[in-house]
């Protein structure tokens, strides 16, 4: 599933699951949590997936690394990251060949390994260890060994983390990797505008026309037309196309379905925004809301919290499209318990 999905979106808020683990319940259902851990942070032999910024923080797989080695080289001349960050690749480079030194003489090391004081403010109020480890991690000198404690990454060697049959894998040249790359999206689409694709992986318009031009004239990409889009649309030339769609999921905000919000409102006329970061009287379907896909639409919303004290999935809102059909209710409800379940949960409650 990974291998067609190509990542898996990481995000910190905890207040049902980690993002991470969603798409994998969406699609296969209750599955051991602990076989994705093991593949992302287990040993170098379990290891088949590995954390970088794709779509943006990212589990991807190990055969990625070659593809988003031109990203690390630019982050390493200081050519992209945020701007307090690219100074680390030019006059402050020596401090973080410092930091780099000491993760190769102590074994791995998280920010709070290194003692120093913090700014209560500034950027994401990180101090300067936790920014240089960033860029470090940005230009592919250090991945992540493992997590700890409240999801906090751990930082190691590249070269002791990934296996060395993957990092001495050829490198390709930055164009044909983003080629790669739009062809991986568009498998994980099916169809798809250029901007869908381009998002995907989060690649310069630029990049992503060419990319794209290449892939149709070598017929991997099929131009195509869908009813009511303006803009050109692409086919993958093995995108299967079902008589119809049976089925059911509660999808996270960060599944690649539904990320592109704009595409979202193309495929379903389903406007969905998250609002974790509006203010509680603002806000229209709640803080944590999950889309209901059922069959081939987007029938509902929920507002989901795991209070885990209490062992309760609990739904704090409900909300019907307008279109939604009669059965919803029940099947949404059905999709709920099984969520429960795989979080280990002994029940659902609903508010309203």
């Amino acid at each position: 599933m990974i291998g067609r999905l190509s990542l898996h979106q990481i995000d910190s808020v905890n207040v049902l699951s980690r993002a991470h683990y969603l798409p994998a319940f969406s699609r296969l259902g209750p599955y051991d949590l602990t076989v994705l851990d093991r593949s992302a942070w287990g040993a170098k032999a379990q290891r088949r997936l590995f954390e970088y910024w794709a779509h943006e923080a990212s589990l991807l797989p190990l055969e990625l690394h070659p593809l988003l080695r031109w990203r690390m080289a630019k982050a390493d001349r200081g050519e992209i990251g945020w701007s307090a960050m690219r100074a680390f690749a030019t006059e402050r480079r020596p401090e973080a060949m410092a930091v780099l030194e000491r993760l190769r003489q102590e074994g791995p090391l998280a920010a709070s390994d290194f003692q120093e004081s913090r700014s209560r403010s500034g950027w994401w109020a990180w101090g300067d260890s936790k920014r240089t480890l960033e860029w470090l991690f940005w230009a592919g000198h250090v991945t992540t060994r493992t997590r700890r404690g409240s999801f906090e990454r751990v930082y190691d060697l590249t070269e002791r983390v990934i296996p060395p049959s993957v990092m001495a894998l050829p490198t390709p040249s930055e164009a044909d990797a983003q080629r790669a790359l739009i062809e991986r999206a568009a498998r994980a689409h099916g169809v798809a505008t250029a901007s869908d694709l381009r998002d995907y992986f989060r690649l310069s318009p630029d990049a992503a026309r060419s990319a794209i031009a290449g892939l149709v004239e070598e017929g991997v990409l099929l131009p195509a037309r869908v009813e009511g889009w303006t803009q050109q649309a692409y086919l993958h030339r093995e995108a299967r196309r079902p008589r119809r769609i049976e089925g059911q999921a509660l999808l996270v905000p960060f599944d690649p379905l539904i990320w592109e919000r704009s595409r979202t409102e193309r495929l379903f006329g389903f406007r969905y925004r998250i609002e974790i970061y509006t203010p509680a009287e603002k806000r229209v379907h709640g803080y944590y809301v999950l889309p209901f896909l059922m069959d081939e639409r987007l029938a509902a919303r929920v507002d989901l919290k795991a209070d885990r004290q209490r062992s309760v999935l609990v739904v704090q809102q409900t909300t019907l499209e307008p279109d939604a059909p009669p059965e919803t209710v029940e099947r949404l409800g059905s999709e709920l318990r099984l969520m429960a379940d795989w979080l280990r949960l002994e029940r659902v409650e609903q508010r309203r």
